[in-house]
């Protein structure tokens, strides 16, 4: 199917750049279109924007610390079309006060069943109005909201807050459409005590609050004038400084981590620079990071204008900053073109994978490169062996809702490396850079981008059509014939001594000290997972892995040593669990210690009463299931 018979077919209910001239308004605002599509239909959220959806959120809310709330209004402009009656809001948990139209005329609203993942719908009687304001506060425990004490901070003296959105937790601090297809311009109003610092997902500004706050209060304001997916606004409170990076870029952390953050970022600038000479303008103004207390669940996100970071990408080295790499390609891939359903989420993973790598290659030559392109290709190969090389869950679009990451980001990398590989990486560029210039502030279904691949890059030729095996990829699960393989000469000599290590030979002849994060990590991923006591000892004792100060090598590490029974380790997995939150590292030890039994359950158990109170919904939400009580 040609783009542009997709394009008569996908009607959307507004083009994108009409300008929205709503009450109050300084200046017109862009608003993006919303697919009308059957493969564009959120069944996340209860919306229905080919009735009537949100294009604006003016946020006026102040952050209460006792009582682990925010609370005040949201002002939605909405646009409806003809003879639309009602708004259907997405919300979870939020205590609403009032819903008025924007002169405060009171509207008729139902607040619907609530579903445990989903929420409840909000719908709003619009009456002909086309702005609505609701009066509300979050509950203490809204599930995108991490309240932090002192002591769970680095500084121990002030309290922490932060907010992680995606995929669909915004609607527990914010009654707005909680679709990614549904995007929206916003500004904020954000109280907070007057001692603690305030950033969001938005440039900062000066704008009279509408709710001025009381003398030990500060009110900050930022604004968001590009529309974005909700689950992108992001907000972070606390004890804060800020280190400028480059002209464009900086970095904020409590002032006890900021010299090792800063140090740590000190290429980002480079990284805009060569992203931009892939793909073309950063498009957002500032790049700045925040690098939050290590409960944050995710190694990063991509929030417009202020990436956040966990702090267990410091090494020391530089060696984990392909994270930062892959928040700031997501400006491109995600934040600026953004999967219209979850579904859809290896066009925003996969392609920031690929990209990621082409930035890495950039800056640090094709070996590293390489490298971490074959340590992601392992990546994939062992979702692909988990979840069964057939299960509909290896697709890349995917309703089931299997979500691995071995298969969003990196079967979604390979496909595009496969691409890239069959028409040459100029031509792929050229189509990439100017995929992005077409589809800029716009949601993307596989469907769609499918659509303009063949009309912009395959453009009629059968042969290549063939080769590139575009539907097989997207749709079937496993792995297509023509996938392009890694480098097999990425990690030569680390295979090299892994087989005389495997032979018997002695931990103390390994040349560690000399490799590079990838290299050691092919190596602790490569040994067989029975090994002896007297083995792990051989390894610890040379190589120094549970002091290790790199997070994704100490993880390798501590979950070979529970794989194994380590005595020895227990007290470091303890430590590295009770030391920071990221999902990606506490979930798997968890379950590697569950799954041993009599001996890891135990551990796991005690663990867990010390540590989930540090920890962010998202990462309890999985732990939780790992050790719920098994039914007799």
């Amino acid at each position: 199917m040609s783009l542009p018979r997709l394009a008569r077919r996908a009607i959307v209910f507004a083009s994108l750049l009409i300008a929205s001239c709503t009450a109050g308004m300084e200046a017109p605002r862009m608003v993006a279109p919303v697919l009308a599509t059957a493969d564009a239909r959120d069944t996340q959220s209860y919306a229905r924007p080919e009735v009537a959806r949100v294009t604006h959120v003016a946020l006026d809310l102040a952050a209460d610390f006792a009582a682990r709330r925010m609370a005040g209004t949201a002002t939605l402009d909405v646009q409806a079309a003809s003879g639309a009656s009602e708004i259907v809001l997405d919300t979870k948990g939020l205590e609403i006060g009032s819903v008025t139209d924007g002169s405060g005329r009171a509207l008729q609203y139902r607040m619907g069943a609530a579903d445990e993942k989903l929420g409840a719908p909000l719908t709003v009687t619009l009456a002909g109005a086309r702005q609505v304001k609701i009066a509300y506060r979050t509950q203490p425990g809204a599930e995108a909201l991490q309240w932090l004490s002192p002591e769970q901070t680095e500084g121990k003296r002030h309290p922490f807050l932060f907010s992680q959105g995606q995929p669909i937790l915004n609607r527990s601090w914010i009654p707005t459409q909680d679709s990614p297809g549904i995007r929206q311009t916003w500004e904020a109003w954000i109280a907070a005590p007057a001692d603690l610092e305030v950033v969001m997902s938005g440039i900062r500004g000066k704008k009279p609050d509408p709710t001025p706050p009381p003398p030990d209060r500060k009110s900050y304001y930022f604004a968001m004038d590009k529309p974005v997916a909700p689950y992108l606004i992001a907000i972070a409170i606390g004890d804060l400084a800020f280190r400028q990076l480059g002209p464009r870029s900086g970095v904020y952390a409590e002032p006890a981590t900021l010299p090792r953050a800063a140090a740590e970022l000190v290429d980002t600038e480079k990284m805009i620079d060569a992203a931009e000479a892939l793909y073309g303008p950063y498009r957002w103004g500032r790049y700045d990071m925040i690098v939050l207390p290590p409960a944050f669940p995710y190694g990063g996100m991509e929030n417009p204008t202020l990436t956040f970071l966990t702090p267990t990408f410091i090494a020391g080295d530089r060696s984990l900053v392909g994270l930062v790499a892959h928040e700031l390609a997501h400006s491109w891939s995600g934040n600026l073109v953004t999967n219209a359903v979850w579904a859809d989420s290896w066009l925003n993973e996969g392609f920031t994978s690929y990209f990621e790598n082409r930035i890495m290659e950039s800056l640090y030559g094709t070996g590293r490169a390489a490298q971490e392109a074959a340590l992601s290709w392992a990546d994939m190969e062992a979702a692909l062996e988990e979840l069964g090389r057939n299960a509909p869950g290896t697709r890349l679009h995917d309703p089931s809702g299997a979500d691995s990451s071995g298969i969003v980001y990196d079967k979604g990398s390979v496909f595009l490396r496969t691409i890239e590989r069959t028409v040459g990486r100029e031509r792929f560029d050229a189509y990439l850079r100017s995929y992005f210039d077409r589809h800029a502030f716009q949601p993307m279904t596989s469907a769609r981008f499918l659509a303009d691949l063949r009309s912009n890059l395959v453009r009629g030729d059968p042969a290549l059509e063939q080769k590139l095996m575009l539907d097989q990829w997207v749709y079937q699960p496993g792995l297509p014939a023509n996938a392009v393989r890694p480098d097999l000469n990425a990690f030569a000599r680390v295979d090299t001594a892994l087989a005389a290590f495997k032979s018997g030979g002695p931990a103390a002849a390994l040349p560690y000290a000399s490799w590079n994060t990838a290299e050691r990590l092919r190596f602790l991923n490569g040994l067989p997972r029975e090994l002896s006591q007297a083995r792990l000892a051989e390894l610890d004792r040379a190589l120094g892995l549970t002091a290790s100060q790199n997070s994704e090598v100490l993880f390798a590490w501590l979950k070979l040593a529970i794989d194994n029974r380590y005595e020895p380790a227990v007290p470091a997995i303890e430590r590295f669990l009770a030391g920071m939150g990221r999902r990606k590292f506490v979930a798997p030890l968890f379950e590697a210690l569950v799954a041993e039994g009599t001996w890891g359950r135990p551990i796991a158990t005690r663990i867990y009463a010390r540590t989930r109170p540090g920890y962010h919904s998202v990462t309890t939400a999985t732990v939780d299931k790992l050790l719920a009580p098994k039914a007799r």
